[in-house]
């Protein structure tokens, strides 16, 4: 992929549980335009963004009215396969990518590597069941669908924290931070970095 080429993409998805728009565009200034139906996503989703540096237009409509689970795992598929197709064979990135986020009494690490080898480990012992009326277990389900379709292996670990919103806040500005890292251009590699010549 050449340095100069807009590294973006566009994904729809349209189940008969949810329809789901993704513009994304890696190179960015951490424009937000979000819209999902499940506000907390909408809030964890602009940080996301905001720290990434990237530029992300959402537009998910979903059987909220059953519970947001469909909608936030769905929107982990779209998001994860928006990076895939944004990022291609992942030539020229850095591929690895790693943050610690600090959030008043809480400290998240995210470590990650665009290997085309999808795993989650997510070390967060998250206390409460809700933020609101968020159910708090469904940002390891977002997580795991963004791994899955992105081809991205991914490490989170919650060094200590007391605060659930804390502790997801972190998790998602850390997150933006690590994806912008490992995105990042690599000017001194041809194709993807790897001693084996492909991912």
């Amino acid at each position: 992929m050449s340095t100069n080429t807009p590294r973006k993409s566009r994904i729809e998805r349209a189940t008969r549980e949810t329809d789901i728009t993704i513009s994304l565009r890696i190179d960015g200034r951490g424009k937000a335009d979000i819209e999902t139906g499940v506000p907390f996503m909408d809030h964890m989703l602009t940080l996301f963004t905001v720290h990434g540096f990237f530029d992300l237009t959402i537009k998910a409509k979903g059987d909220t009215e059953i519970d947001d689970h469909h909608t936030v795992e769905d929107l982990g598929i779209c998001l994860g396969q928006a990076f895939k197709e944004a990022l291609g064979s992942f030539d020229a990135i850095k591929r690895y990518g790693n943050s610690a986020v600090p959030m008043d009494e809480t400290l998240v690490r995210t470590t990650c590597d665009f290997s085309n080898r999808p795993y989650l480990h997510y070390g967060a012992v998250i206390k409460d069941q809700k933020v609101g009326k968020f159910d708090t277990p469904l940002v390891q389900e977002f997580l795991r669908a963004l791994c899955l379709h992105a081809g991205l292996t991914l490490h989170v670990e919650v060094a200590h924290g007391e605060n659930t919103h804390h502790i997801l806040e972190a998790i998602f500005k850390s997150l933006g931070r690590t994806l912008d890292m490992a995105s990042s251009i690599e000017t001194r590699v041809d194709g993807p970095l790897s001693s084996k010549g492909s991912l």
